[in-house]
């Protein structure tokens, strides 16, 4: 399904000097479409469904250090998808069940950190951060893994 995240600013990066005022990610399966102004996108993409996100939206994050305490290791790798990452680097996800938890919901485990950014046809990771930093929804692979109410 062709989804399209608006946002009061897009970011290609959280360095990105020119972020797009009103601007939107298209999302079709896993993958990046589009990202621009949210009105030439929805010309380009009319009838793909909408979500708006009050706040910037960027690309997903890297949790770069040990993933947060909790009864099981899915709901460790549910509170890194709540923090706005999609990713966890290797040395943390040190257990069999860690990696398979985090396989079984689309989280990267990465060797060594690096750069994100939102690119066209590059994996739809995503992440609204809120005008205090409060991750208020998490794209995952093209899946909203979370969203705070």
């Amino acid at each position: 399904m062709l989804t399209i995240h608006a946002a009061d600013e897009v970011r290609y990066s959280w360095d990105d000097p020119e972020p797009v005022k009103d601007g939107a990610v298209v999302v079709e399966g896993v993958r990046v479409q589009a990202v621009g102004p949210l009105t030439e996108v929805l010309e380009r993409f009319p009838g793909a469904r909408v979500r708006r996100w009050p706040g910037v939206l960027g690309p997903a994050r890297i949790h770069e250090g040990p993933l947060p305490q909790a009864p099981t290791p899915r709901e460790r790798i549910h509170a890194v998808l709540k923090s706005g990452a999609v990713a966890v680097l290797e040395e943390y996800a040190d257990t069999p069940e860690l990696r398979a938890a985090a396989e079984r919901n689309d989280v990267v485990v990465f060797r060594r950190t690096r750069p994100t950014a939102i690119v066209d046809l590059g994996r739809a990771d995503l992440a609204v951060f809120d005008e205090s930093g409060l991750c208020i929804a998490t794209v995952c692979a093209g899946r909203l893994v979370h969203r705070r109410r």
